[in-house]
């Protein structure tokens, strides 16, 4: 079930509430348990065929990780050291194989046929939802129990490590470190008045993102790529109304779905790490991938890139070891060239921002600081992004290039031409430009949901009088957002429950 949906919001949350907090007045243990088998029941409300694969996974990994942690590589002989790497070898690998998969040996045998000219078939295979999230989460968990001495003997606290309902579709990618303390913590699992109002609040700002303001511009952006998989060619005006729209709507769902994960984990006294901080204000593309999407920025980070050799080998190398690590980063949201080409553009444009700062370091400090290097840095830097954000969202090639070659400008064409593939639609330009300006001053203006939380949490902490009040204005606000999703045709899936 959706976050944005009555049956989650008015059923399933109550009860997983009342159920938590009446449990964890007797046994905290009790309640994770309660919060596991009710994180499994919404994994099975989404797949219930693919609720045992899950299981069997969490097992298989308790397990695997629980024998690298009794042998104890990091103080124990070079024996035991070589068992332990077999193990997590054996671990990571078969976590990588169930991955590839499920999630890639269509893509290997399509791209086998065309080049070879067989017609190989393993059938039609389902992508389990969230297995890249849960798979990449497990493996995290084998290399810190391998390389930093993690342990973990309750199957409880780890079947809800990773099945924690919050993060399990779409994450964030979450550490062993920053969970446990929390689920061992008996006072977490005491109703905080000042913590549930706060979770309500940011999850009533998700919400309005996903409900109002990601699903409210996707009609522009599906009408032009929709278009352009089917062979139309967008006008320029189009074109650049599909890029600018599904830039947005890719960013207010997914830190939408991201702000319900925090503000749902803060009503059970649980902090998740933050996953994104404004990443449309970024100045270069370094500091965009440090705000977007951030702990998956972490994870390739700290198990890929670093692993790979990082910036310790030369430049020529921290520059081989940037675009690998981007490109599979780019493989990792799905199974398509034009994901492995999006992750190759980023890593293109790292390795020129690494080259150019390399470059320029000392000549350009002071112009650096100025009002007009800043403006054109900020504007390059999305521009970079938004082009790439093409290739992330066509289904091939060829509509990915429908849409780019009508970025060029024709003078021909103004706002106020008949655009076919909107009028085609019903689509008003006049409210498509609207719905940018004002999603626009948002992104790049506003204040993040990250630090309204923080201000709202600090608030209600010191002035507990304000709890009654703002919680009932954030409990009215999510039953409004409810029921207008409510009364859609359909309510739209976040678009990285694909990934």
């Amino acid at each position: 079930m959706l976050f944005t949906t009555a049956q989650f919001c008015l059923v399933f949350l109550p009860v997983v509430v009342i159920g938590y907090y009446l449990i964890g007045r007797f046994s905290p243990l009790f309640a994770a348990g309660w919060l596991f088998l009710l994180s499994v029941i919404f994994y099975g409300y989404w797949m219930p065929e693919f609720t045992l694969l899950l299981i069997v996974s969490i097992l298989f990994n308790f397990l695997v990780g629980g024998r690298i942690a009794k042998l104890d590589p990091i103080n124990s002989t070079e024996v035991k050291q070589r068992q332990a790497k077999i193990w997590l070898l054996t671990g990571v690998t078969i976590n990588l194989i169930l991955l590839a998969y499920f999630k890639y040996a269509n893509f290997f045998i399509e791209n086998v046929n065309y080049a070879l000219g067989f017609e190989w078939s393993l059938g039609k295979i389902i992508l389990p939802i969230g297995i890249s999230f849960y798979t990449f989460t497990q493996i995290a968990f084998l290399a810190d129990a391998y390389s930093k001495g993690v342990k973990e003997y309750r199957f409880a606290h780890y079947g809800l490590f990773v099945t924690y309902f919050p993060h399990l579709i779409a994450g964030p990618v979450l550490h062993h470190a920053q969970m446990m303390p929390q689920f061992r913590n008996p006072a977490n699992y005491r109703f905080k008045g000042e913590n549930f109002s706060a979770g309500l609040c940011i999850f009533a700002i998700g919400l309005f993102k996903k409900i109002v303001l990601a699903d409210g511009i996707s009609p522009y952006a599906d009408a032009v790529f929709n278009a352009a998989e089917m062979g139309q060619q967008p006008d320029t005006v189009e074109a650049w109304f599909g890029a600018l729209s599904y830039t947005f709507q890719l960013y207010f769902d997914f830190s939408g779905y991201s702000d319900m994960a925090i503000g749902l984990s803060w009503m059970f006294n649980i902090r998740l790490p933050y996953n994104f901080n404004s990443p449309y204000k970024s100045l270069n593309i370094s500091e965009f991938w440090k705000r977007w999407h951030m702990t998956l920025s972490a994870f390739l980070r700290d198990y890929l890139y670093i692993p790979l050799g990082g910036n310790r080998e030369g430049s020529i190398r921290r520059y081989i070891n940037l675009m690998l690590t981007m490109i599979l980063g780019g493989l990792w949201h799905g199974a398509n060239w034009t994901f492995v080409f999006w992750g190759a553009l980023h890593g293109a444009f790292l390795v020129i921002n690494h080259a150019f700062q390399k470059c320029s370091c000392g000549q350009l400090t002071a112009l650096r600081q100025t009002t007009l290097f800043k403006i054109l840095a900020w504007a390059l830097t999305f521009l970079c992004t938004l082009f790439a954000w093409i290739f992330f969202r066509a289904t091939d090639f060829d509509s990915a290039i429908r849409v780019v070659a009508a970025l060029v400008p024709d003078l021909r064409i103004s706002i106020y031409s008949i655009h076919p593939i909107f009028w085609n639609q019903g689509l008003d330009v006049e409210r498509g430009v609207f719905w940018i300006v004002v999603l626009s001053v948002i992104a790049f203006l506003m204040p993040n949901s990250n630090k309204i939380g923080e201000l709202a949490l600090s608030s209600y902490r010191n002035k507990a009088t304000f709890l009654p009040l703002s919680a009932g204005f954030a409990l009215m606000s999510c039953l409004i957002l409810v029921l207008l999703n409510s009364s859609r045709d359909a309510s739209s899936a976040f678009i990285y429950f694909n990934f």
